[in-house]
């Protein structure tokens, strides 16, 4: 068992909106904060985490069309808030990376299941990006071409890596062919998993987000607004003002 500060806690300020966008009739986007989720709406908390608490913030962007894509990114994140919410006690590395898998390998033979029996569904699928806190370890995850950010001293840095047709290709261009998700066809999907708690510091602004935000606004665009203290929903305004074609959703967490 690991030794722990029991006095150590990780304050985090959580801004998250999520919405339909101009043009798409429903919004296959959904966010996930602790036990809370997220779609067509805006949700603000401030989450104290204890080193010996489990807490998961993610979000998913849903594909298949019609209300495939819609049903994909509920059941993924419905199944991640139950699956960690349990007591696990402490993870190590190499043993949150196993229950990510064998959680990974559950969700995605229950979609392909639903995918197959339902017409409506089939080949539904969603991309998957978000934080894990266990004790004092953090991670982050990414599957698929949603993207997770770090904005610090006024520099927006992406650190995940887009799991689609153009980044293999070399092409800086976003098309919106991924290459890995959950669900979707995919037979075998992958997590970049990543381990990032020596690296956190005071003032820190992780970002979330779907392509709906990063399709219409570039990086430029988006450290600039943050800059100006924009809030989640805001991001989302400024990406429907931009042409709004996508679902568009985005998660501030800022370390306090």
């Amino acid at each position: 068992m690991k030794e722990t500060n029991q006095n150590v806690m990780l304050n985090l300020e959580i801004d998250a909106a999520s919405r339909v966008g101009l043009v798409r009739k429903n919004n296959e986007d959904m966010i996930l904060v602790g036990d809370r989720l997220v779609r067509n709406e805006t949700y603000q908390t401030c989450a104290n985490i204890s080193d010996s608490h489990m807490y998961i913030i993610a979000l998913a962007d849903g594909i298949g069309g019609h209300k495939a894509g819609e049903k994909a990114s509920e059941i993924v994140l419905d199944s991640l808030r139950h699956k960690f919410s349990m007591p696990w006690g402490y993870l190590d590395a190499c043993r949150f990376n196993e229950a990510a898998y064998y959680w990974l390998d559950h969700v995605s033979r229950y979609i392909a299941y639903h995918s197959k029996a339902e017409p409506i569904y089939s080949g539904m699928g969603t991309t998957l990006v978000g934080f894990a806190v266990n004790y004092n370890d953090l991670y982050w995850v990414n599957c698929g071409d949603s993207r997770i950010y770090l904005y610090r001293n006024n520099k927006l840095t992406q650190l995940s890596t887009d799991h689609s047709l153009n980044n293999i290709l070399g092409n800086t261009s976003h098309n919106g062919i991924i290459v890995n998700c959950i669900g979707g066809g995919c037979d075998t999907s992958y997590l970049d998993l990543v381990e990032f708690h020596k690296s956190v510091s005071h003032g820190d602004t992780y970002m979330l987000c779907s392509d709906g935000l990063t399709d219409m606004l570039s990086d430029e665009d988006i450290s600039h607004y943050l800059l100006n203290g924009a809030t989640a929903d805001q991001l989302c305004q400024y990406a429907e003002d931009a042409g709004g074609y996508d679902n568009v959703s985005v998660c501030l967490l800022t370390v306090l």
